[in-house]
């Protein structure tokens, strides 16, 4: 099988549609549309170099809907293929690529998103969580850059994405410890269930809720900007290490610390205060450590704080 066949077959076995199979002639006309839509996209970045066929691969799966029977070629009109080639270059990881994307559009963000009554406040956060969901594989998943289709603006497709994380990080926001804590509380287990955590559910509100919102005031704001990353906006340890250039066994480190911080800061204002049986402040306590995760990211007020920019770490603990 010839070269020209080789890039035709790539193509046609990487789409949706499984078109007709096309004639010699036919190969030889849609080998040469590909290279032309190849040629002219790689013109429009020229410091990035992506061979032909792992583009060809991403644009064939990538593919609008079509008629089998019908041709191919008008279907590309229907796609940015200059920013397809830009999307598939980065998620083959080339550094020139992913440089590109951030200076023509990651960077346009901030503006973007001022334009659209964003508060300032969660702008950077947004902006860094944002190039880490699209740039940053896991073990799960490739970077979700991949799932631009080519069909818009590229730019467009960005800014739907960071204003997806930016509603969840002001949503986030929105319950104040005092809440969360009220979240907490009724998630202990219910009366007659276990009488001794009962009455403390009843008795102890007002400490617990004092206590848990003392515990966390006691983070810097490192801390409490690296527990909400992680735990209210969902950002792997894979995804941190990344955004903060340390290796993933140094962000796990910091995030233990600092959510031991808060567990034991908590431990030691309750001891303090409520005058309980041993054995019934272990089982308290065992359950607010079994909790603590599901609303860590919300007991941290972040109102007020500046984030720190990514690269900044923690303190170590």
């Amino acid at each position: 099988m010839d070269e020209v066949r080789e890039l035709v077959g790539t193509f046609l076995a990487h789409t949706k549609v499984r078109f007709v199979p096309p004639t010699e002639a036919e190969a030889v006309v849609l080998d040469q549309v590909l290279i032309r839509a190849w040629e002219d996209a790689r013109a429009q970045w020229p410091s990035v170099v992506l061979p032909a066929e792992p583009f060809v691969l991403h644009l064939a799966e990538r593919l609008p809907e079509a008629n089998p029977h019908g041709p191919i070629a008008p279907l590309f009109a229907r796609m940015s293929l200059a920013e397809l080639y830009l999307t598939c270059a980065c998620l083959q990881g080339l550094a020139s690529a992913q440089e590109a994307f951030e200076r023509n559009y990651l960077a346009r963000l901030p503006e973007k998103l001022r334009g659209l009554k964003q508060p300032e406040a969660i702008i950077d956060d947004v902006c860094q969580i944002t190039r880490v969901k699209l740039l940053v594989a896991t073990p799960e998943s490739a970077p979700r850059i991949g799932e631009y289709t080519g069909r818009g603006a590229l730019l467009n497709w960005v800014l739907v994405t960071a204003g997806r994380i930016a509603t969840r990080l002001r949503a986030a926001e929105k319950p104040a410890p005092e809440q969360d804590a009220e979240e907490l509380l009724k998630a202990l287990p219910g009366q007659g269930v276990d009488p001794e955590l009962d009455v403390m559910k009843r008795r102890h509100h007002a400490e617990f809720r004092q206590a848990l919102r003392e515990a966390s005031s006691t983070l810097s704001a490192d801390e409490r900007h690296l527990l909400r990353l992680h735990f209210a906006d969902r950002l792997s340890t894979y995804e941190l290490a990344s955004l903060f250039r340390v290796n993933q066994s140094t962000i796990s480190r910091w995030l233990k610390s600092a959510r031991q911080r808060v567990y034991e800061e908590t431990r030691s204002r309750l001891k303090a205060r409520l005058g309980l049986s041993t054995l019934g402040f272990k089982s308290f306590l065992a359950f607010v450590d079994s909790q603590l995760d599901l609303s860590l990211s919300q007991l941290l007020d972040d109102k007020g704080t500046e984030a720190p920019p990514a690269g900044t770490p923690p303190e170590d603990g």
